[in-house]
């Protein structure tokens, strides 16, 4: 009684819904920031106003930089090395991460509606285990609406995010227009002082929330792969019926594309203002794809043993009954089994015979991965296409042009 009291007791409507309809699940449309966003009319109950979102957020984080650069002189000249206005990383970051982050939030909530529903109308879950499958939906639903959770992530953006990471690890060491070194030590600016406080902390909260609903995907997902579920080998996606998991990987295309975006505004500052060369950042550039693209394929990648699983036993089960059809029908055909009067024109034991070869050569190439190359290579590609116009840095665009139109003539 205390497990069952555990599971249906969520008050909340998010949970109550869910058990009724799983089509209401959302990793998005929950969470004190949902709320908030909801009582300012910056979003509808199922993340309308788009526009109005992106706009309002944005310049929250960017026009008061560019109004306190403007006023100190620090915009376009001064004193500074790197005036704002020819700062790429924070027009990069705000102007267009950050869109793609909120951006991704629809795309993600769009995709993912029917993930859940997918599980039963497949007949993928059985129904001894429909229970634990409805439990793991109701601890997920509580991991996203957690305040708790929220209030820890504002703590690590602020402790960590800004203090540590970008002081020591982002900021340009010299002087700009948010701070200028002082005794071994950045001297903020007053636009400075509302980067690090106001507009960093609301890109870096917004992308550790994102990591935060990755986790909870995960964890879920990792808690059905733990169900008994019923796979088929001879599935005709190649993943035993779990191919349309990858349908939702595509949706986090444009959370990989807002990190490459603000990867290559880091890496642009550098190069323009320090004299950096792009070939040194080829070792942090693999290990950032490789870092971005697994984050959001390792949920997937739990379900290996029940596709390993399901394949051997397709194999071996496969196997047995292609032994049986075989040997009868060399015993018929060819040693003298069949009627004397019975016809090889015309007889479906051929035809049989090769759909028992199809659907042993399906299992045979079963992925063991709810996932395809192609899949891997565009979240690669996403994460990637911004640094691309950074080659413009190491050849010369007229040099480039010239060689460009000399394929042509």
């Amino acid at each position: 009684m205390a497990k069952q009291s555990n599971i249906v007791s969520q008050n909340s409507p998010e949970s109550r819904g869910l058990l009724q309809d799983p089509y209401d699940f959302s990793l998005i449309l929950g969470g004190p920031l949902y709320q908030l966003l909801r009582r300012a009319y910056l979003s509808g109950e199922a993340l309308e106003l788009l526009g109005r979102r992106i706009l309002v957020i944005s310049l929250l984080a960017w026009l008061p930089l560019l109004v306190l650069t403007v006023w100190a002189g620090q915009a376009l000249w001064g004193s500074a090395t790197v005036p704002f206005l020819l700062d790429v990383e924070v027009h990069v970051r705000f102007l267009v991460a950050l869109p793609l982050l909120i951006l991704a939030e629809l795309v993600v909530h769009a995709r993912m509606r029917s993930m859940v529903q997918q599980f039963l109308e497949r007949h993928l879950v059985p129904e001894h285990e429909r229970s634990r499958f409805e439990a793991a939906v109701a601890s997920a639903l509580r991991w996203r609406n957690s305040a708790v959770a929220e209030v820890l992530l504002i703590g690590l953006v602020y402790g960590v995010g800004v203090l540590i990471i970008w002081r020591h690890y982002v900021a340009l060491e010299t002087a700009t227009w948010y701070a200028v070194p002082a005794r071994e030590r950045l001297q903020p600016s007053l636009a400075g002082l509302w980067d690090g406080y106001v507009s960093l902390p609301i890109f870096q909260f917004m992308l550790l929330r994102w990591y935060f609903r990755l986790f909870i995907w995960a964890r879920l997902l990792w808690q059905v792969s733990r169900l008994e579920l019923s796979l088929v080998p001879t599935h005709l996606d190649g993943a035993g019926g779990l191919g349309f998991l990858s349908n939702i990987v595509h949706a986090f295309a444009p959370l990989l594309l807002a990190q490459g975006t603000v990867y290559a505004g880091l890496i642009a500052n550098r190069i323009v203002f320090l004299g950096a060369k792009l070939p040194e950042f080829t070792i942090d550039a693999a290990l950032v794809v490789v870092v971005l693209v697994f984050a959001v394929l390792v949920p997937l990648l739990v379900f290996i043993p029940q596709l390993v699983r399901v394949k051997r036993t397709g194999l071996r089960e496969y196997g047995v009954l292609a032994q049986r059809y075989v040997r009868e029908f060399d015993h018929k055909w060819l040693r003298g089994g069949a009627a004397a009067d019975e016809p090889l024109v015309g007889s479906g034991d051929i035809q049989s015979l090769a759909d028992l070869a199809n659907s042993f050569g399906v299992i045979r190439t079963v992925r063991v991965v709810p996932f395809t190359k192609e899949t891997l290579l565009l979240l690669v590609v996403m994460t990637l296409a911004p640094v691309l116009p950074l080659t413009l840095t190491m050849v010369p665009l007229e040099e480039l042009l010239r060689r460009l139109l000399g394929l042509f003539f």
